[in-house]
């Protein structure tokens, strides 16, 4: 398995998911709220909202809980105002970690996430010290056991997706983040339920981590993923399966 199949992958084999819905649901109301603020309540004026609502969905929100995330956002409901920020730094071996956070006290997130990587080998960067090296796309994949490769292929590209990779049990499927939301929608309408799907920031070249800092490495995208006030992290290692396997002991 090549480590750009990403922490996503690695989480799915920690069965980490299931086990921190919890986590899921206030990381999704957070990023409600801040959608409705800055583009309105309304889904079909608002294409970022209409996503987080779909993933919520798929995570089985409540609708309830879903309305009044939204309308804590337009100011119908008093709520916790949330800045949105995004970190850079570097991992383990020099892997690159790009951290989104959404959080009411910069200050403290910051200390709080500086703190979490100098522990796990690893440090704050400057602005723009590693976002240059990934591009914000569309991302899904699609277990190859699941779809048919001709059928989906034909499936995204019509819907606008730029490309189709091979990634040993998997399909990558990467599109424009304006095309991600028809394209997630046309890989549904095959009846194919996505491992992942989500807008992600692509590394171009990956960083390839063995023994103790692709320990470290897992370990540290673990802290972060744990955080209350983190969105979404990315990195640009290439971890094996061996490794992998090894830090789920």
């Amino acid at each position: 398995m090549s480590g750009h199949s990403k922490w996503a992958s690695i989480k799915h084999k920690k069965g980490a998911l299931d086990a921190k819905r919890g986590k899921i649901f206030t990381r999704l109301i957070k990023e409600l709220t801040v959608a409705a603020r800055a583009g309105g309540g309304d889904p079909d004026m608002n294409p970022r909202l209409r996503t987080i609502i779909a993933d919520a969905k798929a995570a089985n929100m409540p609708s309830e809980n879903i309305k009044r995330a939204i309308r804590r956002g337009t100011g119908e409901e008093p709520g916790v105002s949330y800045e949105e920020a995004q970190y850079e730094g570097y991992g383990p071996g020099g892997a690159a970690v790009i951290i989104d956070v959404l959080t009411d006290n910069k200050n403290r997130t910051v200390g709080e996430l500086r703190h979490t990587l100098e522990k796990h080998g690893g440090n704050l960067a400057a602005t723009n010290a590693v976002a240059w090296m990934f591009a914000k796309k569309g991302y899904i994949v699609v277990e190859k056991s699941k779809a048919d490769e001709e059928k989906l292929m034909a499936a995204v590209l019509d819907a606008g997706a730029d490309d189709l990779r091979d990634d040993d049990d998997n399909w990558e499927v990467l599109s424009t983040p304006d095309a991600f939301q028809a394209v997630r929608d046309a890989v549904k309408q095959l009846g194919v339920e996505p491992a992942s799907a989500e807008v992600s920031m692509i590394p171009q070249n990956y960083v390839k981590l063995e023994g103790k800092p692709a320990q470290q490495m897992v370990k540290l995208m673990e802290a972060l993923d744990d955080h209350d006030d983190v969105q979404h992290v990315w990195s640009n290692f290439d971890i094996s399966e061996k490794e992998i396997e090894a830090s789920l002991a």
